[in-house]
């Protein structure tokens, strides 16, 4: 089902990965929040809002498991240097479904954000 023993370096998360979930957080919290408050028609409201609980909750997962995954490797993560020093971290499979998740979840809300005016089933 999903790859036993799969890695990410170290770099992809803390320069890549980590800044687009908290824009995609920033995204749930402020546009996503705008455009239902804006939206005259009740049944887009409704859509949004559910849109909205949906990405929160999967938020909340990729959040638990990143939390682990920095936790597990927190002594190797404090001592990289700025410099060019990367390391590769071995990802469970809890880890690897959430940053295939958080992948998904950033490609999601950006195609949104860049439809702003259309209905994107997402």
């Amino acid at each position: 089902m999903y790859e036993r023993h799969s890695s990410l370096s170290a770099r992809e998360l803390i320069d890549d990965l980590l800044p687009k979930l908290k824009a995609t957080e920033h995204f749930l919290g402020n546009t996503l929040n705008a455009k239902v408050q804006h939206s005259p028609e009740p049944r887009e409201q409704l859509r949004l809002r559910n849109l909205k609980a949906e990405f929160e909750l999967e938020v909340s997962m990729i959040r638990m498991n990143l939390k682990h995954l920095l936790r597990r490797y927190s002594q190797e993560l404090a001592s990289m240097s700025e410099g060019d020093e990367d390391l590769l971290l071995e990802l469970d499979e809890h880890e690897v479904v959430a940053i295939k998740g958080m992948r998904q979840l950033f490609q999601r809300t950006h195609e949104l954000q860049t439809n702003l005016g259309e209905r994107v089933d997402v």
